[in-house]
């Protein structure tokens, strides 16, 4: 409607017959939008590109700077389309230039997204001190431009008016198979994803299993999670796993933890003696915190002994085995020099005659 009335306009012009002819109109519109394209492209250069300058984030520099010249070439096929419209050929040149324009718009939203995935790329990378985003990353890119190329080709196809239910229908049997096939595989993969975006552990953290295993967090990859253990044993455990068990983290909500010593002394002992000569050692050990302050229970009358648990709190959590095993022998050292009996197993018999 809008060419007819241009087209009418044009003839009212001075030379107007000249310009009505199919040929002519053609190229000016042709013309017409080579110089639309040409003010988009310098409205980049001169406006957009000075006021992505101007803010905080780099992202939209980016997209700017990667969208100006596809969105160039889709204004140009958009012209070029038109133009040939109005001569009349509407067959396959007309289908080929609109194939065209469709991938070069699926070519600007990838583009985009690509940006985007990046941009989340780096500040998740700032969060983790974990390899896995090095994986991630190149793997959201592959998957977003698998998805954007079947679009493509599926847009391809429908405007030359191929019937694209039987293509769709084996890609959804192709899916399945292959889902099940790589359902182990693809659970383990979502697995360390959860694991890092809910921030259950991180690198360096020491952790303790449903399984038992204590250690400290080595590598998060994009199958399983590298622990090592006190004895230097690697344990990798499939993220899948974790994913869906109990984890003890020590390190969490702070690094600090609470140091546990059970002992025992014989019956017939003062319990404010024990606790008073006992808190004094624990108290001058180099590392125990004040606060919380240190405290000696007298939580059980045992079988044959009365039993205590010295409980203080270490600033870190890499220090609370080392000061476990000097507080025990700190704890055997000042019972032994306040003659204070630690008993063995012992049990009475009574004899009936």
């Amino acid at each position: 409607m809008y060419k007819e009335l241009i087209f009418n306009w044009v003839g009212t012009l001075p030379y107007g017959n000249v310009l009505q002819n199919k040929f002519v109109f053609a190229g000016l519109i042709l013309i017409t939008f080579v110089i639309l394209a040409i003010i988009v492209l310098n409205v980049y250069k001169k406006f957009l590109e000075k006021w992505t300058k101007k803010t905080k984030t780099e992202v939209d520099d980016v997209i700017v700077e990667r969208t100006k010249k596809p969105l160039f070439y889709l204004i140009l096929a958009y012209g070029l389309e038109q133009s040939i419209l109005h001569l009349g050929f509407n067959g396959v040149v007309s289908k080929f230039i609109d194939s065209l324009m469709a991938l070069v718009f699926v070519l600007i939203i990838t583009r985009v997204i690509d940006i985007l995935i990046d941009s989340w790329g780096i500040a998740f990378a700032k969060k983790t001190k974990s390899t896995i985003d090095d994986v991630i990353l190149p793997l959201f890119h592959k998957a977003t431009r698998v998805i954007f190329v079947i679009i493509a080709i599926m847009w391809v196809l429908s405007i030359w008016q191929i019937d694209i239910g039987p293509y769709l229908a084996g890609a959804g049997i192709a899916g399945v198979v292959l889902g099940f096939a790589l359902q182990d595989s693809l659970k383990n993969v979502f697995g360390g994803i959860t694991l890092l975006l809910d921030k259950t552990f991180k690198v360096g953290d020491k952790v303790k299993i449903e399984s038992g295993e204590i250690g400290t967090i080595h590598d998060i990859g994009l199958r399983s999670t590298k622990l090592i253990t006190y004895d230097n044993e690697v344990i990798y455990v499939p993220n899948g796993y974790l994913a869906n068990s109990r984890i003890q983290n020590y390190t969490h909500p702070s690094p600090k933890l609470r140091v546990n010593v059970e002992f025992s002394v014989e019956y017939g002992s003062d319990p404010k003696k024990v606790q008073k000569v006992v808190l004094d050692v624990i108290k001058k050990i180099d590392g125990v915190m004040e606060d919380p302050e240190p405290v000696a229970d007298f939580y059980e009358m045992g079988d044959f002994a009365l039993k205590f648990k010295a409980k203080f709190w270490v600033d870190r959590w890499d220090k609370a085995y080392a000061k476990k095993l000097e507080a025990t022998e700190k704890i055997y050292n000042v019972l032994n020099d306040n003659k204070i009996g630690i008993p063995f197993p012992t049990q009475t018999i009574h004899l009936k005659k």
